[in-house]
């Protein structure tokens, strides 16, 4: 029996209607219309946790509803990457996602469950952390040039300290190894205070080390500040130079914390939240509590955040195979 083209058109009508009706009502709805989830891969209490909590209380002033942070760690942040990315695209499940979860993972990693690029809306970079290069006082180097120059002169006498294999400070030591030609030997730390510690004792020539725990060693004179390693000079060590103004072409791996949706978010709920959240960021006293934890502010929008992830994933693809780092897991 053929079906008549008419009640055939209206079943089809019909069905299609049924499907859209929740997606026309839930946008009727004003968002947000209850608490947005904010999920989180840094453990309570953690200094990430510490930051995450600084921009989530304005952001749920701007919202106009509670943002109630879920900490997710586990799995070097797959775990709330992975809640996150199989949510609804509403609105009301986000992420506050990390560079090494969002970027560099994806290089060194055997084998990803998801692309992050396709499978994530990026919503703003909330901050880029600030990390310096630091020298025992003992090494003839007062400089970055000068310690380029030392470890040309001596090839394989230096070592170098970061936070472990495919750390952002690992990229960077491997970059300025490709750009200038020196040797330097690797040593990863499992915590990568420990690498600072060992600079101030002594026991190692250089490390990468944030700002933020760099500072006192440097005050206490344990330990030299060589370079910040960023594109330009920070305001908080205004005579102390970026990287780029020793090793030219240098370009500053990943090192940020950013809020991200799940895929296929509406263009209407990306601008709303992506204005909510400028304007958070922009408030004074957030401002002036993320400077007081050693971060720059950055606050891009959407568009800003997807073309510096997709610059920075290039950087990191060429910097691993350049350097040959094997996958960790």
């Amino acid at each position: 029996m053929i079906a008549h083209p008419c009640r055939t058109g209206s079943i089809l009508a019909q069905t299609l209607w049924a499907l859209l009706l929740p997606v026309a009502l839930a946008q009727a709805q004003p968002y947000p219309s209850r608490p947005v989830r904010l999920v989180i891969q840094f453990g309570p209490g953690s200094s990430g946790d510490t930051m995450v909590r600084i921009v989530s209380s304005p952001l749920a002033e701007t919202l106009g509803q509670p943002v109630i942070v879920d900490n997710r760690a586990g799995a070097g942040g797959m775990v709330a990457a992975e809640l996150v990315r199989s949510a609804p695209p509403d609105g009301y499940t986000l992420l506050g996602g990390s560079s090494s979860t969002q970027v560099i993972r994806r290089f060194m990693a055997r084998s990803m469950p998801f692309d992050p690029e396709k499978e994530f809306t990026p919503i703003s970079q909330w901050i880029q952390s600030v990390a310096t290069i630091v020298a025992s006082p003992a090494l003839p180097a007062a400089t970055l040039k000068d310690l380029i120059a030392f470890a040309r002169a001596n090839p394989g006498k230096i070592a170098y300290g970061t936070s472990g294999v495919g750390s952002e400070h690992h990229l960077s030591g491997e970059q300025i190894k490709q750009i200038t030609g020196i040797d330097m030997l690797h040593v990863p730390y499992k915590v990568g205070m420990q690498g600072l510690l060992d600079v101030a004792a002594g026991r190692l020539p250089i490390a990468f080390a944030i700002y933020a725990v760099a500072l006192p060693q440097a005050k206490a004179g344990k330990v030299r500040i060589l370079a910040v390693v960023r594109e330009q000079r920070t305001p908080r060590l205004p005579d102390v130079p970026a990287v780029p103004e020793a090793v030219p072409g240098f370009e500053p791996p990943p090192s940020w914390v950013g809020l991200f949706a799940p895929a296929s978010l509406p263009a209407a709920l990306l601008r709303r939240i992506s204005e909510a959240n400028i304007k958070a960021l922009s408030l004074p006293e957030t401002r002036a509590r993320l400077d007081q934890q050693g971060l720059d502010v950055i606050g891009s929008t959407p568009q800003e955040f997807a073309a510096l992830i997709r610059r920075q994933s290039d950087l990191v693809g060429r910097i691993v195979k350049a350097a040959d780092i094997q996958p960790l897991e």
